[in-house]
């Protein structure tokens, strides 16, 4: 079956939070903005990581006949949706799960709040990896804990863990947990099978329990191989905790649905009883539908839709060389997000911000949300139709351009 990607979908009166929204201060403000209206005066979202392309057709379909039902009461999936989920895990990173580890939750940044809350106490520290997912920020210090960065080491336009600065923080016995990003999101890295082992086993050794949010782990490049952190060893699946979900790899993130996987009992039930504590019982009626439609049926979708990411990646890659040499691209191996390295501009964050919002009339994810090691970045979101990123890239081409002429001597 052939997928046409280039199409632009009409996302008016969606309520879509990347179409829709504006954000000032953290305040989401409503508008007709990115309108095709406006003409070049539009606001181009390629900013939260949100797909902008229909979902398979198998799950449309699927949805449809649900909602033709009519009837939208409590829900909580079957043994099919647990068997989708196991075969899909099984099939693709060859690692055999059960049924009973399998814990559901509206999404995986609920999840980690909830980990954080269930698992810890007060004044614990968290270690992350900065630059990194920012909600992870939140999950920790809103939960009373504290936020430790064992950041990444940024050489030669790529990323590495750094295994020393790893070791001398895990070793403080007031860290209790760290989350892992793996693919890493922004900077797009895959880790290999050794550098989770490094990884874990500094965990290991200093009694520090692995979250590893896995959610991208279906969007990896040509190229490279994901390997999913607990299948490394079986002292590595004690010691974590897995969290997956089909949203980013199948764009339904608006159904919350989301499989935390916990091997330990313990850990589990600690877990569970945090989620009933939040009062979180049940599951989205659809998200159930779509996640198992997705799972049996989405795999020829998913590889036309890396395959097109792939492409569109190349052509960003072309045209920031030829036309906007000042920008530095970190190369992906997974997720559909490009981390831009933008100190050549000589702008801080607020500047580089206005230059993309008000010139441009682009928006991207300011990369100092990331971390403070982000200050000089930008994340793209590729998923998008290419004449969207081709007319994005233009007028950062143009603003970046009046820049340069404006400053010149």
């Amino acid at each position: 079956m052939t997928y046409n990607f280039d199409i632009e979908t009409n996302k008016k009166g969606t309520h879509s939070i990347k179409w829709e929204f504006l954000f000032e201060n953290g305040r989401p403000t409503y508008g007709d903005h990115a309108d095709p209206k406006h003409g070049s005066a539009r606001i181009l979202p390629l900013w939260v990581a949100d797909m902008d392309f229909r979902c398979a057709p198998p799950i449309i379909e699927a949805l449809q006949k649900r909602a033709e039902q009519g009837v939208f009461g409590y829900c909580y999936p079957g043994d099919s949706y647990f068997e989708a989920v196991i075969d899909w895990i099984a099939r693709r990173y060859g690692w055999q799960i059960e049924r009973d580890w399998i814990v559901l939750t509206p999404g995986i940044v609920p999840g980690i709040n909830m980990l954080v809350q269930s698992l810890l106490q007060p004044g614990d520290k968290v270690l992350v990896q900065r630059p990194v997912y920012h909600p992870f920020f939140s999950a920790v210090e809103n939960n009373g804990c504290e936020l430790v960065s064992n950041s990444l080491i940024y050489e030669n336009g790529r990323y590495q863990m750094d295994f020393d600065d790893l070791a001398q923080k895990a070793a403080d016995p007031a860290l209790k947990m760290a989350i892992l990003c793996s693919p890493h999101n922004p900077v797009g890295r895959v880790w290999t099978a050794e550098e989770l082992r490094r990884f874990g086993e500094i965990c290991l050794d200093n009694d520090v329990l692995v979250v590893s949010d896995e959610i991208h782990c279906d969007l990896i490049y040509a190229g490279n191989k994901f390997t999913s952190f607990a299948t490394i060893s079986e002292r590595f699946a004690q010691n974590s905790i897995i969290c997956t979900a089909p949203s980013k790899t199948f764009n339904i993130a608006g159904l919350k649905t989301s499989n935390i996987i916990i091997i330990d009992e313990a850990l589990r039930t600690k877990f569970a009883k945090g989620i009933l504590r939040n009062g979180l019982m049940g599951a989205n009626t659809f998200g159930v539908v779509a996640t198992e439609a997705a799972y049996r049926h989405g795999e020829p979708w998913l590889e036309a839709v890396m395959a097109y990411i792939e492409d569109n990646f190349r052509f960003m890659s072309e045209y920031i060389a030829e036309n906007l040499p000042q920008l530095h691209i970190v190369q992906p191996e997974g997720t559909y997000l490009v981390w831009v390295d933008c100190s050549a501009l000589n702008l801080d964050p607020d500047s580089r911000k206005k230059l993309l919002m008000q010139e441009a009339h682009v928006f991207l994810n300011e990369g100092k949300t990331f971390g403070v090691e982000g200050e000089n970045f930008e994340r793209i979101n590729l998923a998008c139709p290419r004449s969207i990123l081709a007319e994005a890239l233009e007028r950062m081409r143009t603003a970046v351009d009046a820049l340069q002429i404006t400053s010149s001597p």
